[in-house]
């Protein structure tokens, strides 16, 4: 009974842990603001979010399209064979049946006509416009022989690795076999040091990074002569954009000016020493970082790469911050999305609206592929009338028979190297 006397007590008393605890200090957890909490609390783009899966489920498609088209026997696989190749392909969320009938504009099923299995290869509207891809990308020479010897400028000593260039390959609009068409053959340009760094042949500490300029310039130099603005609120800032529902508290704007007006050493300019115990010293090393990483946005193709790929780059130009933390502090800048189980960075001020402002011709040819998985299910109609045509017609005689001149060709020449043996 006394028991339950003190424990009533103790219940009904005005101090929370009763009477003995009064004097013990309470001390509250200070909220984190880390990386994941900033990712977490961050305001969302609906366009970017659907960009970004719609993006993913894209490269899965085109890395199927490199292991069945590297197939000896031909352009086609069985869909045996496909349900294991799918999870080393990225494809794990759907089994290779429903990733089937989920893009029928890109998939085609047939029934092989030897075996009598069901097999699957790609459309013809889709593996045009791969080659056109491939062909537009050829032609960028020129082009991206400036890219490397501008991501080659922005390095600590004239060397990047080539594992971290062969990372953003598709991101940058290089060819697949861009070290020996691009870096060995412009041998005036590029030096190998080994096997996977790459340096600058005319590289100069002091005078050979200030060939090039950021393409943020272009935008501070139409600010100084269209909209009137000055040079001091200029010559250090970039293009701002938040997203809605983006909350601003107070005296975020006055920090946000002071951080446009804040200089910092530019990415083609010879890096010095920062003293952290100077006025800003962490501001402009953070400045300067977000310089860097807008640079290599804008040398990509569609403006995005993933951040784990941008990871790569650090020694190389330097950056000893926390990249994600870094973009996710600039949400003005940039924008990173998470669906489709990776981080994307998008350059803000490129996008408007899920589109690119500024298109060029890749960027139009992936757009098209992406137009073709977005079709799904819709117009389905329109791929029987034309197999149905075809029959008609006599143009294609039964389902599967491009087959059979590849098998005739693959036993012709089993059959030449039988006789050479014997």
């Amino acid at each position: 009974m006394r028991i339950l006397n003190k424990i009533t007590t103790a219940l009904h008393s005005p101090f929370a842990g009763g009477p003995f605890t009064a004097s013990i200090q309470i001390r509250f957890k200070k909220p984190a603001n880390t990386a994941q909490t900033r990712l977490e609390t961050r305001a969302l783009d609906a366009k970017l979010d659907r960009l970004a899966f719609h993006h993913r489920r894209l490269s899965l498609v085109l890395s199927l399209y490199n292991l069945v088209s590297g197939k000896k026997r031909g352009p086609f696989v069985s869909l045996n064979l496909l349900s294991r190749w799918a999870p080393h392909a990225g494809v794990t969320t759907l089994t290779a049946g429903e990733f089937l009938r989920k893009y029928p504009h890109v998939f085609e099923v047939f029934t092989h006509p030897v075996r009598r299995n069901a097999c699957c290869t790609f459309t013809w509207k889709f593996v045009e416009l791969v080659k056109l891809e491939d062909e537009i990308l050829s032609g960028m020479e020129d082009v991206n022989v400036t890219k490397i010897r501008k991501i080659l400028s922005m390095s600590v000593n004239g060397r990047v690795h080539i594992h971290a260039i062969r990372l953003m390959r598709r991101e940058l609009g290089l060819s697949e076999n861009f070290r020996d068409f691009i870096i060995r053959k412009h041998s005036d340009v590029f030096r190998m040091v080994d096997l996977e760094v790459v340096e600058l042949v005319d590289w100069d500490e002091r005078e050979g990074t200030m060939r090039f300029s950021a393409e943020v310039e272009k935008w501070r130099e139409k600010e100084y002569r269209e909209k009137w603005v000055s040079e001091f609120e200029t010559k250090y800032a970039f293009p701002i954009s938040f997203p809605t529902g983006f909350k601003i508290v107070a005296g975020f704007k006055e920090k946000l000016k002071n951080w446009q007006r804040l200089s910092y050493v530019k990415p083609y300019e010879r890096m010095e020493k920062v003293r952290v115990r100077t006025c800003g010293g962490v501001e402009r090393y953070e400045k300067r970082a977000v310089g860097i990483i807008h640079e290599l946005l804008s040398l990509t193709v569609e403006k995005m790469v993933e951040v784990e790929r941008l990871v790569h780059f650090k020694k190389d130009l330097g950056i000893e911050v926390n990249l994600r933390e870094l973009v996710l502090k600039n949400q003005g800048v940039f924008y990173v999305a998470t669906r489709g189980n990776s981080q994307i960075v998008f350059l803000r001020e490129a996008y408007k609206g899920g589109c690119l402002v500024e298109a060029n011709a890749v960027y139009d040819v992936r757009r098209k592929m992406l137009e073709l998985m977005l079709l799904g299910c819709r117009n389905t109609r329109e791929l029987r009338e034309q197999g149905e045509d075809n029959n008609e017609n006599g143009k294609a005689a039964r389902d599967g028979d491009f087959v059979i001149p590849i098998l005739k060709g693959y036993s012709h020449n089993k059959d030449e190297d039988v006789d050479e043996s014997s």
